[in-house]
């Protein structure tokens, strides 16, 4: 094929997609809306400005310069947020470390990322002392403090945070370099051997994020987001840059509270107290502010609260519909930047009874702009998009990760046929909406038939006796594999929860036609809590470690 390339004018710019333009806007529209830590510090976004070039400054003095790596420690707060620009601005890497690792994965994955300096929470002190003398490569630690914080380490620090900037200019000349010049980089949280570290472009980091501006703030749905919204996050800032989600607010020029440490008393306080608008976080953390005490005493009507991470069972959203809350999902992965679709309302859907509207709020989304989606079958043919047809998810979009660093053989796995593969396993229905079923790794295969684990918990769930579910698939004999429930009963209630519970729930849709007779479990459990991942996902490796012998 045949094309024509634009002959460039020599003195025309270019105008490379560096993340230092994405705040150029909300200083124009929006100099003295708040940025806010907490109950500790507050500072307009002009002050924000002044503080990520006094952070450029800082970071430049201590010798950090381009292509080396700046790694943070620390809760959600307004400095992450500052190092969100600042670090790559200057042309380094920003590594957002995973501070819920393992001692021995903290380690690999500080020095498989080779960072040159370590920003650390005080809290976090303590996780560096045992292992710094194998650091390799890290050559100073500042650390991160609150207002009149006392702390002792036998660390070698280099300064602190607040004082290191406060010594600063407030202006810094940010370069212009390539926009493929990487940005960040982190480490999935994968359950099976050493986390793997995706990276991202400042071109990919800002497409995602006028992506998803499209996505939420263009169209007439449900979950449109404005300028005006207050936005908290609830998704770990160290995990796929809290889902893009800071960039975009901070492009809107909106209100921002940064919570710290995450307690759910204090989560819903600042909801209230700041009148929040939007977050984002996993089913379990939305479970845990809604099941805490104190959530009856906060209104929480109007609040946009966008589910990922894990499937939004039908039972959590009624719940948070309960409260007032605008709850839906969306979906991607680490490697994706994350965002691939939105549970975004068409707009007939607007006025749909609350039961059809739930439908589509627990629904995995519509792809969002730029994104192309289809369904593979294991012979690599694409499936029909009836909502029937399933196969595994695999996409293109302009802020895929364009492989695992430093591990080739993966990363040539990841992009198989030029698609990256998500792993997981979908339909698409006749409105475009894709529905994951399950994941490749855990879908349970029971005498040559597949039965999906989420279909099981999303029934399960609705029981107005059940906190939490989770089915997983264990060994059989004579099937292969069969379907065991774990089950949380919900507390307070007059009423006790039994496995014939669970199994008449179940029995209902299968004499509807809804699951096939063998879905019914072969074993019931009722237990106390439900194993996690480090970022509040449901640890379905670890439940078939417990639980295999069965």
């Amino acid at each position: 094929m045949k094309t024509k390339l634009i002959d460039p004018t020599p003195e025309a710019y270019s105008y490379p997609l560096l993340i230092k333009n994405l705040l150029l806007t909300p200083l124009r529209y929006y100099p003295g809306q708040k940025i806010i830590y907490r109950d500790q510090q507050e500072f307009t976004y002009t002050q924000f400005g002044e503080r990520v070039a006094q952070l450029a400054h800082a970071l430049t003095a201590l010798g950090v310069k381009a292509g080396d790596t700046v790694a943070v420690m620390d809760w959600d707060s307004h400095r992450y947020l500052e190092c969100y620009f600042a670090v790559p601005m200057i042309g380094a890497v920003l590594h957002t470390v995973n501070i819920r690792l393992s001692s021995e994965q903290l380690l690999y994955t500080i020095n498989h990322a080779e960072d040159d300096v370590l920003l650390v929470n005080t809290e976090f002190l303590p996780m560096l002392e045992p292992i710094r003398d194998k650091l390799l490569t890290v050559k100073k630690i500042v650390v991160l403090a609150d207002a009149k914080e006392t702390y002792t380490t036998s660390l070698d620090l280099e300064q602190e945070y607040e004082a290191m900037l406060e010594r600063q200019p407030r202006a810094y000349d940010f370069p212009d370099f390539d926009e493929n010049t990487i940005a960040t980089t982190f480490y999935t949280t994968g359950t099976t051997g050493m986390p793997k570290g995706v990276f991202f472009s400042h071109r990919q980091l800002v497409l995602h994020t006028y992506g998803v501006l499209a996505a939420v703030c263009g169209y007439d749905a449900q979950s449109r987001l404005t300028s005006d919204d207050v936005y908290m996050p609830i998704t770990p800032m160290f995990h796929v840059h809290a889902w893009g989600m800071p960039y975009l607010m901070t492009v809107l020029g909106a209100k921002q509270i940064y919570p710290g440490k995450y307690d759910p008393a204090t989560l819903l306080r600042f909801v209230s107290e700041y009148k929040v608008s939007f977050s984002h976080c996993v089913p379990t953390i939305l479970h845990m502010l809604l099941s805490h005490p104190a959530a009856a005493g906060y209104d929480l009507t109007g609040w946009k609260v966008i589910i990922g991470g894990s499937a939004l069972s039908k039972g959590l959203c009624k719940q948070a519909l309960g409260h007032g809350i605008n709850v839906f999902t969306g979906y991607g992965m680490s490697e994706t930047c994350p965002i691939l679709t939105l549970a975004n309302f068409k707009p007939h859907m607007l006025q749909w009874p609350e039961e059809e509207q739930i439908k589509i709020r627990c629904r995995t989304g519509l792809p969002i702009n730029n994104v192309e989606l289809k369904l593979l079958d294991p012979e690599g043919r694409e499936v029909a998009r009836d909502g029937k047809s399933t196969g595994e998810v695999v996409v293109r979009a302009p802020w895929l990760t364009q492989g695992y660093f430093k591990d080739a053989e993966k990363s040539r796995e990841l992009w198989a046929g030029g698609w990256l593969h998500t792993g997981d396993i979908g339909y698409i229905d006749e409105e475009g909406y894709l529905q994951i079923t399950d994941r490749l790794k855990d879908v349970i295969k029971t005498g040559g038939e597949w039965i999906s684990s989420l279909e099981l918990e999303d029934i399960i769930s609705q029981h107005p006796l059940v906190s939490e579910v989770a089915v997983i698939g264990v060994r059989d004999a004579k099937w292969g594999e069969r379907p065991m429930a774990l089950v949380v009963p919900k507390q307070g209630t007059e009423k006790v929860l039994t496995e014939d519970d669970i199994r008449a729930a179940i029995q209902v849709s299968i004499d509807k036609g809804v699951l096939p007779k063998y879905a019914m479990p072969e074993t019931v459990n009722l237990v106390e809590q439900i194993a996690k991942t480090s970022v509040g996902k449901m640890n379905k490796k670890q439940m078939r470690e417990d639980y295999g012998s069965y």
